[in-house]
């Protein structure tokens, strides 16, 4: 029974490890892409016709920040008077609109109790411009969180992807908060390495990129043709790029313009925030999911995007979610010796390490190879640099347990405080 037992497990672990390796290969792939793009010179840009933007940023109780944020806007390389900058203060109790204003934005106040996220406050601000400021014509709408600071040159840069025709665009995100502990970095490496080995490749080959949460340029044609802002899921971010290329878009990316942002500090911030990306994920599959796998097989367009979405919004986290509960429940039954206890236990526990040391290793890498091309864009000390790199894998595993709890869970949008004030002149 014990034998037969421990070979179903290994068997089973083992099985797993081959479904993820034929799933992903082609990540493989994006990595060789992205090593190649990163050597080719930036092609040159004939003159730019520089557009109007409306900046929106969706903000509660944000009032260390936003003022960080909307300076670096201000000092933008680029004609002032083709930058207006909205701030939506969403159900905040603090000082946000105040502060907002004072710093030069026009500023809406929003309450509402019930109708509670990002997407929702995003869509009352497009709203109020469509009615207060439709005169002044912006051509495109940047997204930005209040934690984030930007390059001084960033809207130049995106502004001449955006002329290249690109009607959603993304960019470089990093962080403002890397050297600040294990988790603040595990998510700053995994933003970048999402930047330059996934965006990167994707763009080199055609193929559709995807936003990430802020730090992003939608036209204003497209912003008219979805009727405003109308994606309201847990991961507002993924849903609204799924829905983009199902309609045959494809999304951009800039590297060149470079944004900053603030990372989760604690393990319980992280934990609730990566659960609502999970439940998210799992949500905008149920939702998207059909019209996806049918683009693949039936789409004139985005094929491969389409494959590429499935396999970023599904696969892994329900598949390690499967695996986490198939040895768990096995574990169970071995400790209340339902099954040889002894020799359960045993079988399960040496599959469980055998497998850690694989998802170690190859997080390791991706890490190590991000830190090591990344390196003079990272802020922060070298020993930290590679420090950061060896916990980069614990923090990308604790994604395992997340992911399973969010299939039973309800999950519900928390708001998590931003602290860092810092400004570019700090980070330099």
């Amino acid at each position: 029974m014990g034998s037969t037992i421990s070979t179903f497990i290994n068997d089973f672990n083992f099985f797993i490890f081959l479904l993820f390796a034929l799933m992903y290969s082609y990540k493989i792939v994006y990595i060789l892409v992205a090593f190649k793009a990163k050597q080719d010179n930036e092609p040159e840009m004939k003159i730019i016709h520089p557009s109007k933007y409306a900046v929106i940023i969706a903000a509660r109780n944000e009032e260390l920040v936003i003022g960080k944020l909307i300076k670096s806007i201000k000092n933008q390389k680029y004609p002032e008077k083709l930058i207006d900058i909205f701030v939506v203060a969403d159900n905040c109790t603090d000082n946000t609109a105040r502060v907002a204003e004072e710093a030069g934005a026009i500023v809406r106040e929003r309450f509402n109790k019930a109708l509670i996220g990002k997407g929702y406050a995003l869509d009352y601000m497009l709203k109020i411009i469509e009615k207060e400021y439709s005169s002044r014509k912006y051509e495109g709408y940047f997204v930005f969180d209040a934690d984030n600071l930007l390059d001084e040159n960033y809207i130049l840069e995106m502004n001449k992807t955006f002329s290249q025709g690109y009607r959603v665009i993304t960019s470089y995100r990093n962080s403002k908060n890397y050297d600040q502990n294990w988790i603040s970095a595990g998510y700053a490496l995994w933003f970048l390495h999402e930047a330059e080995y996934i965006n990167l490749p994707r763009m080199a080959l055609n193929s559709s990129c995807a936003i990430s949460g802020t730090g992003f340029l939608v036209h204003a044609d497209l912003i008219k043709e979805n009727g405003g802002w109308t994606h309201h899921l847990l991961t507002e971010d993924i849903e609204f790029s799924v829905s983009q290329i199902l309609k045959g878009e494809k999304i951009g990316y800039c590297r060149s313009a470079v944004f900053y942002d603030e990372q989760p500090v604690t393990f319980d911030q992280s934990w609730h925030q990566r659960l609502r990306w999970a439940k998210g994920f799992y949500q905008v599959f149920a939702k998207y999911g059909r019209n996806l796998v049918g683009g693949i097989f039936r789409g004139e367009r985005n094929r491969f995007s389409c494959y590429d979405m499935i396999m970023t919004i599904m696969p892994s986290m329900l598949i390690s979610s499967i695996s986490i509960i198939v040895n768990g429940l096995f574990y169970l039954a071995g400790l209340f010796e339902l099954v040889d206890g002894k020799v359960t236990i045993y079988a399960i526990t040496m599959a469980m390490l055998k497998s850690f040391g694989w998802n170690y290793s190859i997080l390791f890498i991706l890490g190590l190879i991000t830190t090591l091309t990344e390196w003079g864009k990272i802020h922060c000390s070298g020993w930290k640099k590679i420090a950061y790199t060896i916990t980069f894998p614990f923090f990308m595993i604790t994604y395992i347990p997340i992911s399973a709890i969010a299939l039973f869970k309800d999950v519900e949008w928390k708001p998590i405080a931003h602290t860092v004030a810092k400004s570019l002149d700090d980070l330099r």
